[in-house]
């Protein structure tokens, strides 16, 4: 007898997805800690190296982290996946974004929408967009 269940492909660098197909293809993944979603192409980083992220990613968060707990209103985020658009789930290495601003936190626990500031450590120059 055949099963009616269908396995969920796992994510694969370089796959061509709608956001939603990324978003439940990433949920079945428990064990993977970073993709995104740019213009419908999954993007799955490679090990990170101390110096040139681990070290400035720290930075980073410290730095938002004292301005988000001097202003208020800020609410500060670190690695969370972002609902831009159809084609497009960043997850940004930290986020800003003002309550009540341009962004929501979706039902689901996502942001939705462009946040005031998002920070991306890149140890290459290497651009994930072209254009």
């Amino acid at each position: 007898m055949m099963s009616s269940t269908k396995t969920i492909p796992p994510l694969e660098n370089g796959d061509q997805l709608t956001r939603a197909e990324f978003e439940q293809r990433y949920e079945s993944m428990s064990q993977l800690k970073k993709a995104e979603l740019i213009e419908g192409i999954v993007y799955m980083p490679a090990a990170l190296r101390f110096r040139k992220h681990g070290k400035p990613h720290a930075q980073i968060i410290a730095w938002l982290g004292f301005y988000a707990a001097a202003t208020p209103g800020i609410e500060l985020g670190d690695n969370a996946t972002v609902r831009l658009d159809a084609d497009n789930a960043p997850q940004p290495e930290a986020l800003l974004r003002i309550e009540g601003g341009q962004t929501i936190v979706s039902e689901d626990d996502y942001v939705e929408g462009a946040p005031e500031l998002m920070v991306e450590i890149a140890a290459s120059s290497a651009s994930l967009i072209s254009g």
